[in-house]
């Protein structure tokens, strides 16, 4: 069962409720309650600071290969830095099926995501997760919020992420100047099966019906079923992944257009003053699928 406290009152529009579960939610109930899940966000409303922890979790080190297969990891028992972020997203789902979080759950929009590996650990380990809602803002598109992740061992955060979402809806702002994202080089080609969203969803549990097929793609608005955005971010560095240290640094994403399926990708890379900069790219080169850099030192993230 899990224990829901009032940190503070709910009159206020900044009140905190926190959770501590028993074990990780499950992901069929809380799809469950997402389709079901209207819209009360007005304009202006502030988000209220909903957060739920776990302790105790194992990595399943089945699970850890098949995702590492599925993604192009090598397999081991180094830890590719987005599979904590999928570990996770139970409870980030937990929180937005929560009665007090305003906004319908299924049709958030996710726009960046920010990973720190701050330190190694042995996989076999016990886990404390936690994930919270962060800060927001209106913008010409609508409401960003981010949502916040942790993971510590004996104590100590050694993953952290955010991840910012977007609900759509009119705002007063104007729209901000598209940036140029970087391409250069020789690129490297991928082909994108057409059932890479079912794969995916079979390993990480998210069975967001925009992944699935075209038909239920089609029920939100999309022409064709898109991958999950946390899969071509893991994708990418699986392509770096010889390239990545153990720990000690920092995984930067914005993602773009969506990435139909099925669909062949461009991948672009470059080193630049410390820093790996990559993006993906669709078949033309026209049009950028997602954005992202690698940060070595800490101290500059």
């Amino acid at each position: 069962m899990n224990k829901l406290k009032n940190v503070s009152t709910p009159d206020s529009d900044d009140y905190l409720l926190t959770a501590q579960l028993e074990r990780l939610p499950s992901m069929a109930g809380l799809f469950c309650k997402a389709a079901l899940k209207g819209d009360r966000y007005k304009l202006g409303q502030t988000i209220p600071l909903l957060s739920n922890s776990v302790d105790n979790v194992y990595i399943d080190q089945k699970h850890l290969r098949a995702y590492q297969v599925l993604c192009g990891f090598p397999v081991g028992e180094k830890l590719p830095a987005t599979y904590l972020n999928m570990l996770t997203f139970p409870m980030v789902l937990n929180i937005m099926t929560h009665s007090n979080f305003p906004m319908k759950a299924m049709g958030q929009v996710h726009l960046a995501n920010k990973i720190t590996v701050h330190k190694s650990f042995d996989v076999r380990q016990p886990m404390s997760l936690c994930s919270m809602i962060g800060e927001s803002q209106v913008t010409s598109r609508g409401l960003e919020w981010t949502v916040e992740g942790s993971v510590k061992v004996d104590e100590e955060i050694v993953w952290s992420s955010v991840s910012t979402m977007l609900h759509r809806c009119e705002t007063n702002i104007d729209r901000e100047l598209k940036l140029t994202v970087m391409k250069e080089g020789a690129p490297q080609d991928w082909q994108v099966k057409s059932n890479m969203g079912r794969r995916y969803a079979k390993v990480s549990g998210d069975y967001n019906p925009i992944h699935l097929a075209n038909v239920t793609a089609k029920l939100f608005g999309f022409k064709k079923a898109i991958v999950h955005g946390m899969w071509s971010k893991a994708r990418c560095l699986a392509m770096l992944a010889e390239y990545l240290p153990d720990d000690g640094y920092t995984v930067d994403v914005n993602f773009h257009r969506p990435l139909f399926l099925p669909s062949k990708v461009l991948f672009y890379t470059k080193q630049n003053q410390g820093q790996t900069q990559f993006s993906l790219f669709n078949q033309t080169g026209e049009h950028a699928h997602l954005e992202g850099s690698i940060l070595q030192d800490l101290t500059n993230a």
